[in-house]
């Protein structure tokens, strides 16, 4: 076996400090980081609404809930959130069909800062954002992007073009969807879709169907199950969302399958075939975040988040409990990526664009709150 899966680029780490250093404009400290208009005081949790006064409905792009942090995009597949305290949320947001990524924030100006060359046939285009381990310091960031060749991993920096950093992935006429996480120990964990073959998901020799763990450059990341591989986890086939606790002890991922959606906890080495939840119903499981007492889901088809608490060894301990879905007030329709800026924030796309009924202030980036485990919802 090569020492690299196929289609790996792996770069000399002088050329990445030389040609991906300089991007001052997409750092933490430089790019505009505007307070969020009365996060404390929006609908706690953000779900169920606890106002007496209602939100009034969008005049065009500008949108009156003040969870809304962007407007006027266009299915907003992928969100990665820059460095926060939580006081202040700017977040990159990748636009599926199109591959346009946008700096956005508080202040309701999205910056276009990237356009990717994305093909978003069979549920592809750009799919997935992460920023680098060390983006304080490189100011890089990775993309899960479908091209008319494969699916694969690139990199870019404001201004400059991307570059490839895992190609090969194999396409098909659907599952070509991905996501990014960036681990805590400097792996980048990437979930691919099984290209529609259904087979390739359990072949160790198929990039497709699994999640893999990969240093920046590419090549396998130290302390993989087999040295010379990529792959960490295998058996997947449309997955939505990477997600886990901060400290990278606990991993999880969503996935759609024919039978049924599910989320997985990831454990090296295993063939994710045991999920820790799945929904029958199949409401288009997405994006997630690890609350600690508590798992949050995204769903794209029902449009709602779905809460699973977790027990003390992290385990799924009871039925989700839903919001967002308009019955307690709030909702925001399809909603596709979540990523978590703190403990308690957390970030949305909306993709109402993409097969929903969206509204002029459609698609949107929504600054989500922390459900709480003893907060009201339906069981």
């Amino acid at each position: 076996m090569a020492a690299l899966p196929a289609g790996c680029a792996r770069f000399d780490d002088s050329t990445a400090a030389t040609d991906w250093h300089d991007a001052p404009e997409l750092t933490a400290e430089a790019a505009p980081q505007p307070e969020l208009p009365e996060v404390d005081e929006a609908p706690t949790p953000r779900g169920p609404s606890t106002s007496e006064t209602p939100v009034p409905p969008p005049e065009g792009c500008t949108d009156y809930d003040k969870a809304v942090i962007a407007t006027c995009l266009d299915t907003v597949s992928a969100v990665a959130p820059l460095p926060s305290d939580g006081s202040a949320v700017t977040v990159l947001a990748g636009e599926r069909r199109s591959g346009r990524v946008f700096l956005v924030g508080t202040d309701g100006e999205p910056r276009e800062v990237a356009k990717l060359d994305v093909e978003a046939t069979g549920d592809g285009g750009l799919t997935g954002l992460a920023l680098s381990p060390t983006y304080a310091e490189d100011g890089l960031v990775f993309a899960y992007i479908t091209t008319s060749e494969d699916n694969r991993v690139v990199r870019f920096a404001q201004g400059r073009d991307p570059k490839p950093v895992l190609t090969g992935i194999p396409k098909g006429a659907t599952n070509n969807r991905g996501a990014l996480l960036s681990g805590p120990d400097g792996a980048l964990l990437v979930a691919t879709g099984d290209a529609g073959k259904a087979t390739a998901a359990a072949d160790p020799a198929s990039l497709a169907g699994k999640v893999l763990r990969i240093d920046p450059a590419g090549g396998p990341a130290k302390g993989n199950p087999k040295a010379d591989s990529a792959v960490y986890a295998s058996g997947l086939h449309a997955p939505g969302g990477l997600c886990g606790t901060a400290d990278g002890s606990r991993l999880w991922v969503t996935d759609q399958a024919d039978e049924h959606d599910a989320v997985y906890r990831i454990e090296a080495g295993e063939d994710l075939s045991v999920p820790a939840w799945t929904w029958k119903d199949k409401p288009g499981v997405s994006g997630c975040a690890d609350w600690t007492d508590m798992l949050a889901v995204s769903t794209e088809e029902s449009g709602n988040m779905q809460n699973l608490p977790l027990t003390e060894d992290g385990s799924i301990g009871g039925e989700p409990r839903v919001t967002l879905d308009g019955e307690d007030g709030v909702t925001y329709g399809r909603l596709g990526s979540l990523a978590q800026v703190t403990g308690d924030v957390a970030v949305a796309g909306t993709v109402n664009k993409d097969g929903g009924e969206p509204i002029s202030s459609d698609d949107r980036v929504v600054v989500i709150v922390r459900q709480p485990s003893s907060g009201s919802g339906r069981d």
